[in-house]
């Protein structure tokens, strides 16, 4: 089993007596369902559902009481997530609290993994654990130490788990072309939500065209960001990568009607193929 310190994320912590209640009415995933075992993937959405924030939820970490959800995010977003919402906050019984200087996360993966919330987007994930952050470096030597933020984006890029900000971007993403949809991200079932109405819609229409796929690269590193072509016909973005394999979010039509004619996608000097 590998761990990962993931210093690039960071701990929002939502807790008081309406809590749940409060997540509920707003977040993709279903926070009322959500046992203190798992580490849920949900977002906050625009009103016109693209992915303003993602985060994996966890509930009862670190001895914060029954009512606490533990919000593990990207820590560039969160001065912009706790003012989101506390916008929405109003007289809701609720705390919301950036405890990103006090409590780390740390990613379980590779193996049998005992500690943790696990993963739900992908069975093969692993865990995540919320550690005290002065407890960090301890915590890390009695998983062999630290294996590095790059192994851990290997995992999960093989396992076509993309990440919001390089595989994605946020505020014009929807959560299908994410794969949300696919990896436990959205509940359908649980009521509304911000942003509910339109990926409703998307999801019983099927209104997808874009998604973030996996593919093998040959050539150059590719860089994230750059248009994937075929011929002179733009298919989409280059995501993260990691060796030979990458995520890239593609339109679905032209990307299937590139293979089906035998076109080489590329991006800049990196030749991809659809896996």
């Amino acid at each position: 089993m590998k761990a990962s310190y993931l210093s690039d994320r960071g701990i929002v912590r939502v807790g008081g007596a309406e809590a749940r209640a409060f997540l509920q009415g707003l977040v993709t995933g279903n926070v009322v369902t959500l046992g203190a075992d798992e580490a849920r993937w949900a977002a906050l959405l625009t009103p016109q559902g693209k992915i303003l924030f993602d985060f994996l939820m966890t509930a009862n970490s670190c001895a914060n009481g029954p009512d606490a959800i533990l919000l593990d995010v990207k820590r560039e977003k969160i001065p912009e997530l706790v003012k989101r919402l506390s916008m929405y906050k109003l007289r809701a019984k609720v705390e919301i609290a950036d405890l990103s200087e006090s409590l780390g996360v740390i990613a379980l993966y590779g193996g049998v993994v005992a500690e943790g919330a696990q993963d739900s987007r992908h069975p093969d994930m692993g865990a995540r654990l919320v550690a005290p952050a002065a407890d960090i470096a301890a915590v890390m030597l009695t998983f062999g130490g630290d294996a590095g933020i790059a192994a851990y984006d290997a995992h999960r890029i093989a396992l076509g788990v993309p990440e919001g900000g390089v595989d994605f971007v946020y505020g014009d993403a929807f959560p299908h072309e994410a794969d949300m949809d696919q990896l436990n991200g959205v509940d359908f079932k649980k009521g509304c939500f911000v942003g509910q109405e339109v990926v409703a819609r998307m999801q019983y229409r099927g209104l997808t065209r874009n998604r973030v796929i996996k593919v093998t690269l040959e050539g150059a590193p590719a860089t994230p960001g750059a248009a994937v072509m075929a011929g002179d016909l733009r298919v989409g973005v280059m995501g993260s990568s990691a060796g030979a394999r990458g995520l890239a979010l593609l339109r679905l039509d032209r990307a299937e009607e590139a293979a089906q004619t035998g076109q080489v996608l590329v991006s800049g000097e990196t030749r991809l193929r659809l896996m």
